[in-house]
């Protein structure tokens, strides 16, 4: 294989993401690299995290996010946490500062190997989540799935956390409805003209909740670390929680939990939680073919 890049399998509470060093290349990896790399069963993946040279003084560098559909997302937090390890391992550091279309990421590896992201403020303004109607309050909007009398799923907290999101509040454990079903008609609904992260939140105390998350550009997901930061912030904002939030994502292997805090003093939203390295290997990415480091005798792939 020609014109390779490093890139390491990683996950973030089963949430899978492909971490590619594209730093001192000027090249980004391709929608259809992307589109290969998701087809095959060994580097399938929820996103990638291209890391790229800084492009701003002050920053550690550039992140490019790719969706498993091949389309660009703003936000990943489960991503940045594996950024975050792979970085440290290599250069020793604990901080880093990166740049993404949504801005600037703040992030450090503590000493127990968890890994907090500074995920900036969240945004409730309808025109910038965006929604396709003003809603003046978007705590709740009408918005609803089944009988008009009796609906599964209804009246969503909305927000952006770099990305769209919808948080439905359900009443029971998020695995006992069919987000497989539900998920694509309210990605694609058109209140959400730039699509929307889905996520099913189950309250179980004032400092704990469940959650599920159908992922846009990416589906049914094991994990999304963005769509609990908007479970956390939206809860405390409808009065269900505090701001502080222990949130079990119950698709993820073991029902991990991510630890959110909506901080008081900035409004920033702090996410931490775990990234497992997993393997690595070497990709083209233009074409997506690839392979791993420790098989090259296999050939690519």
């Amino acid at each position: 294989m020609s014109n390779t890049v490093e890139f390491a399998r990683m996950n973030g509470l089963g949430n899978k993401i492909l971490v590619v060093d594209m730093r001192r290349r000027r090249d980004m990896v391709t929608p259809a690299a992307a589109i290969k790399l998701a087809g095959d069963a060994e580097t399938a993946f929820d996103q990638i995290m291209a890391i790229h040279d800084p492009r701003a003084d002050g920053t550690d560098a550039w992140i490019d996010i790719l969706n498993c559909d091949g389309t660009r997302a703003q936000a990943c937090g489960n991503g940045t946490r594996c950024v975050v390890q792979a970085l440290a391992s290599e250069t020793g550091k604990k901080t880093f500062t990166f740049q993404t279309v949504a801005g600037i990421l703040n992030a450090r590896e503590h000493e127990d190997g968890l890994i907090s992201v500074d995920m900036g403020r969240p945004v409730f303004a309808w025109d910038r989540i965006p929604l396709a109607e003003e809603f003046h309050d978007t705590s709740r909007i009408e918005l609803q799935i089944g009988p008009i009398d009796n609906p599964v799923l209804h009246s969503p907290s909305v927000m952006s956390m770099g990305n769209p999101h919808a948080v439905f509040w359900v009443d029971r454990d998020p695995m006992d409805f069919d987000l497989h079903r539900f998920g694509p008609l309210l990605e694609n609904h058109p209140m959400f003209p730039e699509k929307a992260n889905i996520t099913l939140a189950h309250v179980t105390s004032d400092s704990a909740m469940t959650t599920r998350t159908w992922e846009r550009g990416a589906g049914l997901t094991l994990a999304c670390g963005s769509a609990a930061c908007s479970a956390a912030v939206s809860g405390a904002r409808t009065g269900r929680t505090g701001r502080k939030v222990a949130v079990t994502v119950a698709s993820s292997p073991n029902r991990g939990t991510l630890h959110i805090e909506w901080r008081e003093r900035d409004d920033h939203v702090v996410m931490t939680g775990p990234a497992e390295w997993e393997w690595a290997g070497v990709l083209d990415p233009t074409t997506g073919a690839w392979q791993r480091q420790a098989e090259n005798e296999a050939g690519a792939r």
